[in-house]
């Protein structure tokens, strides 16, 4: 099994921003990358709000969250951020084509025996990684939104993934305190497959008018026991890339994932969920990501 020490996390959007966090937590030093530095600068204060939540909760020590804040490196470049990494962490939006470029870049620049995995929630990382010169060391890490909350880490093993990369990258999430579960590819993997076609159903039980937003969440937190309902769930994890995951999942899987397209017309009439201050519900500026939704647009 190889030796992490440092992680580099490229991408400081939600999802990037969250691993950085759980990876510094874990006592690795971090490098978290974004082109743009307000995005850096949004990441850092975040993080430093959401270390200094978990002391007030008695969920880590004072001490633990400075020396987690202080593992914090930020880059403005792929190539300032990854050259010296033992593992790098992709966490770019979900498209293929990204997520392709970024992967030939950082085979160029990465030691010979860096590992690169991806965040995706449903694509290829067989496909991600036939880009690159070392197939045997690429895998996937799939974190959960909020990831310095959620407990489940999917490591996803492509066709090529060897023995020591699992291990070690299923090591790594364990030390950054996930439940680590381990999938041999597929797409959609376990949770985006069935989130999607849980999320899906919703959209078209409110095109249809069976019932309300707020009564299909409702039902579902109270009648099935799920935390959230389909419609706070994808206004937290982005419209848009619920959208991209069926699509992907309609191409691969077949027809029973085919958008409904309420969906699609909520995507393109730039309602994309929480990020955008309006999804299915609506959010205004002055409420954080992690209250409830106020009121439904429909």
């Amino acid at each position: 099994m190889a030796e992490v020490k440092t992680i580099a996390v490229i991408g400081a959007g939600t999802m990037g921003r969250g691993i950085a966090h759980v990876a510094a937590l874990g006592g690795y030093r971090t490098v978290l990358e974004d082109l743009l530095p307000n995005a850096l600068r949004k990441a850092e204060s975040e993080i430093r709000a959401n270390l200094d939540q978990a002391v007030e909760l008695g969920k880590v020590s004072s001490a633990e969250a400075n020396a987690a804040f202080s593992r914090l490196v930020y880059a403005g470049s792929v190539e300032e951020a990854a050259r010296e990494a033992d593992l790098v962490i992709e966490a770019v939006p979900e498209e293929m084509e990204s997520k392709i470029e970024i992967f030939t870049l950082l085979d160029k620049i990465c030691r010979p025996d860096t590992i690169l995995a991806s965040n995706t929630s449903s694509l290829s990382v067989t496909e991600i990684a036939s880009v690159t010169y070392r197939a045997k060391k690429c895998i996937g890490m799939h974190f959960f939104n909020p990831v310095h909350k959620m407990k489940l880490l999917e490591v996803v093993r492509a066709l090529e993934t060897d023995d020591d990369t699992l291990a070690t990258v299923a090591e790594v999430g364990k030390r950054m305190g996930k439940d680590v579960v381990v999938i041999r590819e597929s797409p959609g993997f376990i949770t985006s497959r069935i989130n999607a076609m849980i999320g899906n159903e919703a959209f078209y039980m409110l095109q249809e008018g069976i019932a309300s937003a707020e009564d299909i969440d409702k039902a579902l937190k109270l009648g099935l026991n799920h935390p959230m309902g389909p419609f706070e769930l994808v206004d937290l994890v982005g419209l848009d890339t619920r959208l991209h995951i069926l699509e992907y999942l309609q191409k691969t899987l077949g027809e029973k994932y085919r958008p409904a397209p309420l969906l699609v017309q909520y995507v393109k009439a730039g309602r994309l969920g929480r990020k955008a201050g309006r999804g299915v519900y609506e959010y205004p500026e002055s409420k954080s990501a992690d209250q409830a939704p106020l009121s439904s647009t429909n």
